[in-house]
């Protein structure tokens, strides 16, 4: 277990590193006051774009910003062209077990996963048996979550492939940085994330159905403005240029999905479903659904739509068959990983759990089917009433829990209340597979705890955002900022932040 935190800026107090040089002489040479002004410029400009979200369990429902933090996030290109590779092996690999397992079944016969994770999970959808996709596309969309523990290391955390969201705060937040510090941006070659909505729409027409017109009809399905993400599906829709529909915008006539226009009938060839299975299609899931669209999973089954993601994805982001991936993309392409699983106790085996009841002070437990930093264990910060109440629920049904190490994750520099302090962050990239490869644009949305010590970064449970730039290092972007700042003092001036 690793017990020092790794500064991205700093690493373990060694100096700063290649990347963040500029940054650094920024957060040195800028006054609090301006950076603080520039946080409240920041927060109004969220509120006012109406960027916010909803935390189920509020007693009234409140609509909240997630805070956006003005420090960026710098990964250089070397560092990015690893993970990239690794998140493509991945997703390739996630793609090709999800068509296995809804057909011959073949990782199962051959022991690499357990027959009963499979066909006994909660999110295995027997609906969707011997359906074939087109293209063997069940993930289109993916986020892959990773942590980093020093400047060579990084884990996937989990696996996020049913209706992966955060991907506007992504967006949004470059925009903001570029508005607000565009000395600052215009200092650093930063690689682009606003072409994201283009490579996703390409992404969507390409897996249309054999029986789509040659220029596909997307839209982007909605539980409705009550949902937390809501805010996102308008967001993506409107880049898209799709149509934001809910499940009574939409109607199925002899196996073809069609939406209601004021001209009438459109026939929609791809939905991009921000929905849970559960819910899609009161005829084949639960019949009290009033947010799907009956006979959707019978035109699904005729190939004359595509859901993106498919449905029945959820197997594969299970937290107990994410601990096989090494396993499962080794079976599939004949590599090794090139991105490590963190280490992973399965509860459900009799000496993992003897291991994790006997070491519940220093272990993350977490609940296999659960997400947004619901439902866990942190055992280092937890009390004792806690570690016994977890105790109590591994003994009775240890199945449904994973355990893992403490890790120390990495830092970077953030504004707080207090000045510029480390803080814990995470990174979700969006990996995109359409029929023509995959697509990832650089970066992805990094996720920070705000909280001094705190290692959960989930908006629900208090974190926080920031800009994540992938940055060309082949030039000297240190001294060029040096050499700027000393003329710049010689004149007797300063440049802005």
């Amino acid at each position: 277990m690793v017990t020092t935190a790794f500064d991205e800026m700093t690493g373990f107090d060694d100096g700063c590193r290649q990347g963040y040089e500029v940054v650094e002489n920024w957060l040195r040479d800028t006054p609090v006051d301006l950076l603080k002004q520039r946080r409240h410029e920041a927060e109004l400009l969220f509120r006012r774009i109406g960027i916010t979200f909803a935390v189920y369990g509020d007693a009234e429902g409140e609509e909240r910003l997630i805070p956006f933090d003005i420090v960026p996030r710098i990964i250089t290109a070397p560092e990015w062209g690893r993970l990239a590779a690794g998140l493509r092996q991945r997703v390739t690999a996630l793609n090709m077990f999800l068509k296995d397992v809804y057909s011959k079944g073949e990782v199962v016969r051959a022991g690499v996963v357990p027959e009963d994770l499979v066909y006994r999970n909660p999110y295995y959808r027997p609906e969707m048996q011997g359906i074939a996709l087109p293209h063997d596309i069940w993930v289109s969309i993916a986020g892959i979550d990773i942590v980093r523990v020093d400047s060579e290391t990084f884990y996937v955390l989990e696996d996020n492939a049913r209706t992966p969201s955060g991907v506007s705060y992504m967006l949004e937040n470059r925009e903001v940085m570029m508005r607000l510090f565009p000395e600052l941006c215009a200092r650093h070659r930063i690689a682009p994330v606003e072409n994201y909505a283009d490579e996703l729409l390409a992404t969507l027409k390409s897996i249309a159905p054999p029986t789509a017109s040659s220029e596909p009809t997307v839209a982007l399905l909605t539980p409705g403005p009550f949902n937390s993400a809501y805010y996102e599906h308008s967001f993506l829709a409107d880049k898209l240029g799709a149509e934001l529909v809910e499940g009574n915008d939409l109607y199925v006539r002899e196996n073809v999905v069609y939406m209601r226009t004021t001209e009438g009938p459109k026939r929609v060839d791809v939905i991009y479903r921000r929905l849970d299975d559960d819910f899609i299609d009161p005829l084949a899931f639960r019949a009290d659904s009033v947010l799907g669209v009956p006979g959707l999973m019978s035109a699904y089954r005729s190939g004359n739509v595509t859901l993106a993601n498919a449905v029945g994805t959820g197997v594969s982001d299970d937290k107990a068959v994410y601990s096989y991936m090494p396993e499962i993309i080794r079976f599939y392409t004949g590599e090794d990983a090139i991105l490590s699983n963190v280490p992973t106790w399965r509860c459900r085996e009799p000496e993992a759990l003897k291991y994790v009841l006997d070491h519940l002070s220093e272990l993350v437990v977490k609940e296999v089917d659960g997400s947004g930093g619901y439902g866990m264990l942190v055992g280092p910060k937890a009390d004792t009433a806690k570690i016994e109440t977890f105790r109590a629920k591994l003994l009775a049904h240890p199945e449904k829990f994973i355990a893992q190490p403490t890790l120390a994750l990495s830092t970077c520099p953030t504004f707080v209340d207090e000045g510029v302090a480390p803080r814990h962050v995470d990174l979700r990239p969006y990996v995109l597979t359409g029929a023509d490869g995959v697509r990832i644009v650089p970066g992805g949305l990094t996720r920070v705890a705000l909280q001094a010590g705190s290692l959960v970064v989930n908006s629900s449970q208090g974190g926080g955002t920031k800009d994540t730039w992938v940055v060309d290092v082949g030039r000297d972007h240190g001294r060029h900022w040096q050499q700027q700042q000393q003329q710049q003092a010689a004149a007797g001036t300063r440049s802005p932040a």
